[in-house]
C-alpha cells in the first residue's frame, strides 16, 4: 500500500503537444491522458505540490523548441499560476535544472512520475531521481511512448517497449502503480 500526503510531489513529464503529430510514430496506452489529468486533479484538490517539468529542445528543427507550436503544454496539463515550473534540454529532469533543490525546499519524501515518453524522459528522471536518493513512484499507465525501429529497421511496438521499461524501472528504481492505486492512497476516488 502506498503512503502519500502532502510531502509526495506530482512531477508530469513533457506533456507537450509536439508528440501529437509528426514525426512521431504510433503510440501506446491511449489512457494515458485522461490518467494523468486525473492525478493533477487530486493533487490540486489536496493542495499537494505539483512541478511541471517542460522540455525547451536547444535542436533548431526540434517541435519541442520554444516558439514552436508543439512546444505548448497538452490541454488540461497547463500549470496553474501557483504550480512551479522546471524547464530541461535533455532527457532528465534532474540535470541542468534546481529539481533537486525544489524538492529539498519542498522537505519532499517522494515523487510521483508520469508522462511522455515511457522509455526516454520518464524513465530517464525516474533513473535519475532514483539515483540522486529519491523515493519514486511511476504512475506507468499514465504514460506512454511510441513505435521504435530496431537496428534491422524493424518496428518495436509502443507496448512492448512500454512493458520492458516499467519492469526495468520497478526492479530496481521506482515503485510502479496505477492511477486508481494512486489516487485511493491520495484519498481521492478514482474517476
Amino acid at each position: 500500500m502506498l503512503a502519500l500526503n502532502s510531502r509526495v510531489v506530482l512531477l508530469p513529464v513533457d506533456l507537450q503537444r509536439a508528440f501529437d503529430a509528426p514525426p512521431w510514430p504510433p503510440r501506446n496506452n491511449p489512457a494515458a491522458d485522461a490518467n494523468g489529468l486525473a492525478l493533477l486533479a487530486a493533487w490540486r484538490r489536496n493542495g499537494w505540490p505539483i512541478i511541471h517539468v517542460r522540455h525547451d529542445s536547444v535542436e533548431p528543427n526540434s517541435t519541442l523548441r520554444p516558439g514552436q507550436p508543439g512546444h505548448a503544454f497538452r490541454p488540461g496539463f497547463e500549470p496553474s499560476a501557483s504550480e512551479a515550473m522546471v524547464t530541461k534540454s535533455v532527457n532528465s529532469a534532474f540535470i541542468g535544472t534546481d529539481l533537486d533543490l525544489r524538492l529539498k525546499r519542498l522537505n519532499a519524501e517522494s515523487v510521483v512520475v508520469f508522462g511522455i515518453s515511457t522509455d526516454m524522459c520518464v524513465s530517464t528522471t525516474v533513473r535519475t531521481g532514483a539515483n540522486m536518493g529519491w523515493r519514486t513512484i511511476l504512475a506507468a499507465d499514465a504514460c506512454f511512448c511510441f513505435d521504435q525501429k530496431d537496428l534491422d529497421d524493424a518496428v518495436i511496438p509502443a507496448e512492448t517497449i512500454h512493458r520492458a521499461h516499467v519492469a526495468t524501472l520497478a526492479a530496481e528504481f521506482a515503485t510502479v502503480a496505477t492511477t486508481a492505486d494512486i489516487l485511493r492512497s491520495a484519498n481521492v476516488p478514482a474517476a
